[in-house]
């Protein structure tokens, strides 16, 4: 029984330890880049030993794969979750863009959006981290392109790359620049592409988007600490 315990408790710890890792990682990747993270700086800025980060990460590269996880869920969170229940199309379209400018005006993230400054950072790199960061990208893009296609939009795909555009843009001038006021041109941008596709010939409906939740179905790999539910 004792034994038992020992082992829930070490496993309690190890958890602790991966989220907070995982965390710390993903916020000083936003402001030095994932490939600056090191095991010496996590633990310096978590309060954890090097040791204690390497019984529970077996590789930086695993470190990474938990920061990219860990910030895709907060994603889900802060942009997505909010606004999935609304009904799909426009009105979530709308939805998202809005909680998009909320999440990069919350500071979620030390230094800005996540997604823009990894997609920036790997956009030229293979391997583990950086094919988790696209797959990132990508369903970002593929959630706007579905619910662009059932708004009415003649062409989704370029309809989603020019709102991810816009976004993209806002979010690296605002943290450039300090121009907070770019987001609301971005949103008023993206918002008349969002109205457009809305006067076109609506799209046919999906059995996909009748869930209440956002889609569970992780796609990083290499996590230890697995988000909860896709994006």
């Amino acid at each position: 029984m004792q034994e038992s315990s020992h082992r829930d408790g070490r496993r309690v710890r190890g958890d602790r330890t991966r989220r907070l890792v995982a965390h710390a990682a993903s916020q000083s990747a936003t402001v030095r880049g994932l490939d600056a993270i090191t095991v010496g700086t996590l633990a310096a800025s978590t309060g954890v030993s090097k040791s204690g980060i390497l019984t529970v990460f077996e590789s930086r590269e695993a470190i990474q794969l938990a920061a990219v996880a860990h910030a895709r869920k907060l994603y889900r969170e802060h942009v997505i979750g909010p606004a999935w229940r609304r009904p799909p199309g426009r009105e979530r379209l709308r939805g998202w863009i809005e909680a998009w400018q909320d999440y990069l005006r919350a500071r979620v993230f030390a230094g800005g959006c996540f997604v823009t400054t990894t997609s920036a950072e790997y956009g030229h790199r293979d391997g583990p981290v950086a094919e988790a960061v696209r797959e990132l990208k990508t369903e970002w893009l593929e959630l706007l392109r579905d619910d662009l296609r059932i708004a009415g939009s003649a062409d989704a795909e370029t309809d989603a790359f020019k709102i991810d555009a816009y976004l993209s843009a806002a979010a690296t001038r605002r943290e450039l620049l300090g121009d907070d006021l770019i987001l609301d041109r971005a949103r008023a941008l993206a918002d008349e592409i969002i109205d457009a596709a809305d006067s076109a010939q609506p799209g046919p409906p999906s059995c996909e988007d009748e869930s209440t939740t956002p889609p569970d179905a992780p796609r990083v790999r290499g996590s230890s600490s697995a988000p909860s539910g896709g994006m």
